[in-house]
Order: C-alpha cells, then structure tokens, then sequence
C-alpha cells in the first residue's frame, strides 16, 4: 500500500478494481465504512465519481491512477456521500449530477437530472432510477451490469427509513430485486456483517446465508471488502428481500403474527432491525 499526503492527511491509497465490458469501476474506501466509487471508460483517462465522502482519497486514487474526475454523480444529499463535491469542483472542474428533487441539498449541483430519465456521461448510458425511502430524493444508477445503489440497498441490508414510508422502500428494494440475477451491486457501505448477523435471527435455517457469512467473515479477515454483492445474492439472503420468497413470508408471517403479504413482512423486519 502506498500513501499520499493531502494537506496535513497521509491517505492510504487502499483500492480494487472491478472490470466490466465497457468500463472499470475503481472502489476506493473512505470514512468508517464507506465506498467511493471511480468509473472509467475503458481507454480514456476521465472518470466519474459516485458519493465522494472524501475529496482527499478521490484526488489520492486519480493521482495514482492517472485519471482525471470529469463528472460527480450524488445518489442522494447525506454528507457522508457529497463532501467532497465542493473540493473536486475547485481542484478539477468537474461537473456535479444530482436528481432534481434533491437539488437544492446537493451542494455545487450543476445538472438535475429528472425522475426516471436516461443519461449519457463519458460516452456510457446510465439509467436513474427513483428510489425514495431513505430520502426522499434518492436515486440508483444502473450502469449495463453494474448498480450503483447508495444507501438504498446493502450488502444483506438496506438503508433505514429517514424521509421516507415503508411503502416506498418496499417499492424501491422490489425495483433493484427485479434486476438481472447477476447485477454487481456497489453499494455506498461496508455494513454487510453486522447485517448478516441480523439476518442469522431472521433467517437462521437458510443455508446460503450460511455460507455467505462464513465468506464474508474470511474476507473482512483478509482485509478485503464483502462488496460488491449480486442482485442473486441479496434475493437470496438479504432479509430486507426475503419477503419475495413465498415460502419464507409464509413461514415469518405465522411465526410473527404479521399478514401474509410482502409490504407487512418487508414492515416487521425493518423495525425489528432499527430496534436491534
């Protein structure tokens, strides 16, 4: 690991790469546990920048990489995924995307992006979608096979419910679970073994979940991150998603005593996580 100095910081230059057809995305640890995002188009020497939280681990990373940040794009206004904004705009001139109901808590916005609209940046097409709950103006980027969900969705997680009802982040996890199977997810956060212990008490005779915690705790001994995760995986194990699977809302709902539908399942899970 090499560092650099930013002012009066030594940030470590920690990163890992992750290749897809058209593009590499650069996952750069920052904070407690966050994750900053890089993409690269492959050949060129521009990147986009998903949530900075730092500005000093983006500059460190492109230095060392030899990119350039052209464009920010904020999933939603938290500080812990726009402070670095201001920053990057004064060292490097980029241009910083947001969704337009979230506009004036974006700080250094340039271009609000509608609701539900495409988007073109370093010649790579995104799709936004709205995605309220933990804000009410939050949005997931899904980038060909690649879904940038910021606090929505978590390694065996989700955001918690700050601005928003259970009845949106019901809607906006069903949306993200209806991608294709193996969709890397990028998520904003290093939670996923403090949510896999969660989802031991919710799920404990699930052997998938079983195995993925086994692999989770090996990597984090490692020194490596559990993300990104799949769109499968979460289905599968994420007890935020597990309302999906009949088998298992049947057997919560009467262990409970909740209805029998995913919404009043998805309801009891939350809450009992933000008691725990």
């Amino acid at each position: 690991m090499r560092d650099f100095t930013e002012g009066e910081h030594t940030i470590p230059c920690m990163r890992w790469q992750h290749r897809h057809s058209a593009f590499t995305v650069h996952q750069l640890p920052a904070l407690r546990d966050n994750y900053i995002y890089l993409i690269q188009p492959h050949g060129r020497k521009l990147c986009i920048v998903i949530d900075p939280a730092e500005a000093a681990v983006v500059s460190a990373a492109c230095r060392d990489l030899d990119l350039t940040p052209a464009f920010i794009i904020n999933t939603h206004h938290h500080w812990d995924h726009t402070d670095g904004n201001r920053a990057l705009k004064r060292a490097f001139g980029c241009k910083i995307i947001g969704h337009a109901p979230d506009a004036e808590r974006i700080p250094a916005i340039d271009l609000r992006v509608p609701t539900e609209s495409p988007l073109s940046v370093l010649g790579l097409e995104m799709r936004l979608l709205d995605v309220p709950g933990h804000t009410l103006g939050h949005m997931a980027i899904v980038l060909d096979d690649a879904l940038f969900p910021g606090d929505t969705l978590f390694g065996a997680g989700c955001g918690r419910i700050f601005e928003g009802t259970y009845e949106q982040m019901w809607h906006s996890l069903s949306r993200l679970a209806a991608l294709p199977g193996d969709s890397k997810i990028y998520c904003a956060h290093e939670y996923t073994l403090a949510n896999l212990r969660f989802a031991a008490r919710i799920d404990r005779d699930n052997p998938v979940l079983n195995a993925r915690t086994k692999q989770a705790k090996a990597l984090r001994k490692e020194g490596r991150p559990t993300i990104p995760s799949t769109i499968q995986l979460e289905r599968e194990t994420n007890p935020f998603l597990r309302p999906l699977d009949p088998v298992f809302r049947q057997a919560y709902a009467r262990q409970h005593q909740v209805a029998d539908n995913p919404l009043a399942v998805f309801r009891d899970i939350r809450a009992r996580k933000d008691r725990a």
